[in-house]
Formats: structure tokens, C-alpha cells, sequence
């Protein structure tokens, strides 16, 4: 493939080559790619921003994670906390920093995943900025959406007997992350041999393609359901209970029976030798929605197929437990993803 260095086109002719041929599509973009700054039209609802920034060595490994995965991800975990708010995505601004060690094709691959992400979810990239860094590679995408003032959900309207409910499945991006990081052990030692994913498809998918749970905003709208509170599940089921539980001012009980695992997903943690609760309080980059409702919805989302009741607020904010399949109680802990810490 032929290479073409970045310093062969300076950043304004890189920005234009990523970014042309791109079309504006939300009602809201007035104007996009092009000028000194975008110009959104909130159409009289509330803006609502979320920004995520990824760095190569700590959020991400370009020996198993294809440039154009990591572009679909980038938006698609702005998306999600989005959606966290009850909102519907409509515009993003991408910040890239690069070094030489990178073409200006494999720009253009990742852009194509930041592209895909977008058609898919109807959002608009309508602006962002390059620059060249020493080493690696830095990527941060800024979203917005728009939300009725009277639609916005936040972290802190859990009240005591609301149900807490979570969206799709947990633990398999956590899962997919251990079976890559084994197969780059394994070429370090033997360069020649072929990586065993095949059984892995799925959980390999969750991470390094997840998805933005749009859909589950929509159902809930159908259902003149509201949430109490809502966030998304990006440092592990345990993390988000308690910043809900923090926010709300208080407590929570988990029932471990309740946590839905995909079979091949449970698997693969006894295949790991890993707790497959743990997993799924722990591991993080689920991208699912985690909120609670009034007990007056349990009928509503009692039999929906993307739905589980996991658990239910409680008055005490000092309880904060999972009760286990044995019906012990134990203390939930916040041990998932830090990315200071990592």
C-alpha cells in the first residue's frame, strides 16, 4: 500500500482529505466542516456535551485493535453517555494528535470508522482539530445531543424503592479484552502462530466494536417511560451503581441472580479462571444503560427482551450490597476502569 507522509500535505490539506465528502444530515447542523467553528440550532431544546479522550499505551493497543475500530469506538463511547442523558446524538467534533509514525492512509482508516459511526447513528461531524504529537497517537471526540428540557435523566433522581435495570448484556467486551491480550502473548513468543479467535467472535466484537444503546432511549420513549436516573456502563456495572448511589443520596441492593451473562460469555471466564460476576461488576466497556425506574413501570419493562431488573434502591446510602446466588450480602465495590490510576 503506498504511504504517504503527513508532512507531505501540512494539516490543512490532511483535515480536508479526512474530511471530505462529508454531508451534514441533522436538522440541527447548520453549519459543519469548513469554517472557523460549527453552527448548531438547538431547536429549542437542551444541549447536552460529552467528551472522551484515548490514548495509545493506556486506552488502547494498536497490535490487535484495527485503526478503523478505534474510530467507530471513539464516537461510540461519546454516544453512549449521550444517550445516558436521555438524549439523541446529533453532532461531534473530533481532536487528533498524531505522530510520523503514522500515513496519512491510516488516518484515512481511521476516519473511515469515525465515518461509519456516524452514518450509522445519523450524527455529524462537524468540526475538530490535528496536530502533530512526539510519539503515539491521541484521539478525542467531543459529542452533543439534544433532549426536551422536561426529558433530561441525570445520575441523581434515584429515589428508595425505584427499580434498577440494565440494558443488554454484561462482561463480554471485559472477556473479548482477555482473549486479545492472550493471543498477543502468544505472537510474542511464536510470531507464525494463528491466533485462536474464532469461538471468540462475539466477545471480541463487544470490544472492540461495541454499540451505542440509541435503541433503548427510543423503547423507552415508546413506553412513556422516564427514567430516575441513568448512566452508562463504561467502568463496570459496580462503578456506575455507586455513582448513582452517590448522586442520589441512596443505597442499593444487586442480586447476583438478576445479572445477565451471554453463555459464551460465562464460559469464557471459566476458561480465564475468572469469577464471571466479577466480570461483569468489574469489567467495563459494556456501553450498556444502567438507570432506574418507579416500581409503577415494573409492568411496562417486566417481560422486554433488552431489559433485566437487576435490583432496587433502598433509603440507607451506606447500602450498597450485592446479594449473592447464596444470599449473602457483600459490599459493592467501585474496581473498575481509572484511567488516572491506570
Amino acid at each position: 500500500m503506498e504511504r504517504t507522509e503527513i508532512q507531505e500535505l501540512g494539516e490543512f490539506a490532511l483535515i480536508n482529505r479526512l474530511t471530505q465528502e462529508l454531508k451534514n444530515n441533522a436538522p440541527s447542523t447548520l453549519l459543519g466542516v469548513g469554517d472557523d467553528a460549527a453552527v448548531i440550532d438547538p431547536l429549542g431544546k437542551r444541549v447536552v456535551v460529552s467528551t472522551d479522550m484515548l490514548v495509545e499505551g493506556v486506552h488502547f493497543d494498536l497490535s490487535y485493535v484495527p485503526l478503523k475500530h478505534l474510530g467507530y469506538k471513539a464516537v461510540i463511547s461519546n454516544i453512549s453517555d449521550v444517550c445516558a442523558m436521555n438524549a439523541k446524538p446529533t453532532q461531534i467534533v473530533v481532536g487528533l494528535g498524531v505522530s510520523n509514525r503514522f500515513s496519512v492512509e491510516a488516518l484515512e482508516e481511521l476516519y473511515d470508522g469515525i465515518k461509519t459511526a456516524c452514518q450509522l447513528y445519523e450524527v455529524d461531524l462537524v468540526g475538530g482539530d490535528t496536530t502533530s504529537i512526539p510519539s503515539g497517537l491521541t484521539l478525542s471526540v467531543t459529542a452533543l445531543g439534544l433532549v426536551d428540557a422536561d426529558k433530561i435523566v441525570t445520575r441523581s433522581g434515584a429515589s428508595a424503592g425505584d427499580l434498577l435495570v440494565v440494558s443488554g448484556e454484561l462482561g463480554s467486551a471485559y472477556l473479548g479484552l482477555q482473549v486479545l491480550e492472550r493471543e498477543k502473548e502468544v505472537f510474542k513468543e511464536a510470531p507464525t502462530a494463528q491466533p485462536e479467535l474464532k469461538d471468540h467472535s462475539y466477545i471480541i466484537e463487544r470490544q472492540l466494536k461495541p454499540e451505542a444503546r440509541t435503541d433503548i432511549i427510543r423503547e423507552l420513549a415508546d413506553l412513556e417511560i422516564k427514567p430516575t436516573s441513568m448512566i452508562d456502563i463504561s467502568d463496570g456495572l459496580a462503578s456506575e451503581c455507586l455513582h448513582i448511589v452517590a448522586a442520589s443520596g441512596v443505597g442499593v441492593r444487586v442480586y447476583e441472580e438478576k445479572l445477565p451473562m451471554d453463555p459464551k460469555t460465562y464460559d469464557t471466564a471459566r476458561e480465564f479462571n475468572l469469577d464471571p460476576t466479577v466480570c461483569m461488576l468489574s469489567g467495563g466497556e459494556d456501553y450498556e444503560l444502567l438507570f432506574t425506574v418507579h416500581q409503577d413501570d415494573f409492568e411496562k419493562i417486566r417481560n422486554h427482551p433488552k431489559l433485566s431488573i437487576i435490583g432496587h434502591m433502598t433509603e440507607d446510602v451506606n447500602e450498597q450490597v450485592m446479594v449473592t446466588n447464596s444470599g449473602q450480602d457483600i459490599t459493592l465495590k467501585a474496581q473498575g476502569w481509572d484511567s488516572i490510576k491506570a
